[in-house]
């Protein structure tokens, strides 16, 4: 993606994004600004935000667009579930799903999912509605881990997606890009 408002033809023809990169390149701040210039359109999904106490992160928390948090992901966590230093709750994730990624067309324009990543994929009803919104009619936006094997390279290997990394370099005007993306994919799905 090129300049903040245009979108190359050769992406149109995807109705799903993925954003990756490095941890801490940006791909949340890029999602995060994505639903807030969304401006009319409606919007469903969550974004992943870190939980810091003392200014050292000790956790993850998801939260809906429509409000609903939940914590993801805790170093307090006694979890048969772990990665890396974090006990993992899954099941936390199932309330976040229903509200969510559950929502039909015509109730909502686009889903916005941050992260595909391996926390979350340890939830089977999030890989299912992963699957649902990537097979469905309407546009997904999603950030994936930069590496991973099994759904994680499942997704980023599937014929409909599309994979931007997020670099330092196009972080900024990425957010724009993809609302314009998004609008466009929905104008073209609604010409007869």
């Amino acid at each position: 993606m090129s300049s903040q408002s245009s979108v190359p033809e050769s992406l149109t023809r995807f109705k799903n994004l993925l954003l990756t990169g490095l941890p801490g390149c940006g791909k949340t701040t890029v999602l995060e600004r994505v639903a807030e210039h969304f401006g009319d359109l409606r919007l469903a999904g969550f974004l992943t935000l870190e939980l810091r106490e003392h200014g050292q992160r000790v956790g993850f928390e998801a939260v809906g667009l429509g409000g609903r948090r939940v914590i993801l992901a805790h170093v307090r966590f006694r979890s048969l579930v772990s990665v890396g230093r974090y006990g993992v709750e899954p099941d936390h994730l199932v309330p976040l799903i229903n509200e969510e990624l559950t929502r039909t067309p015509g109730t909502v324009d686009a889903f916005l999912i941050d992260e595909i990543g391996k926390m979350e994929c340890h939830c089977p009803q999030f890989t299912e509605a992963v699957c649902r919104l990537l097979e469905g009619p309407l546009p997904l936006v999603a950030s994936i881990a930069l590496r991973g094997g099994g759904f994680i390279a499942e997704v980023k290997n599937r014929s409909d997606v599309q994979v931007v990394e997020v670099t330092q370099g196009n972080r900024q005007t990425l957010p724009g890009q993809i609302v314009a993306w998004v609008k466009k994919h929905m104008a073209q799905a609604n010409t007869p």
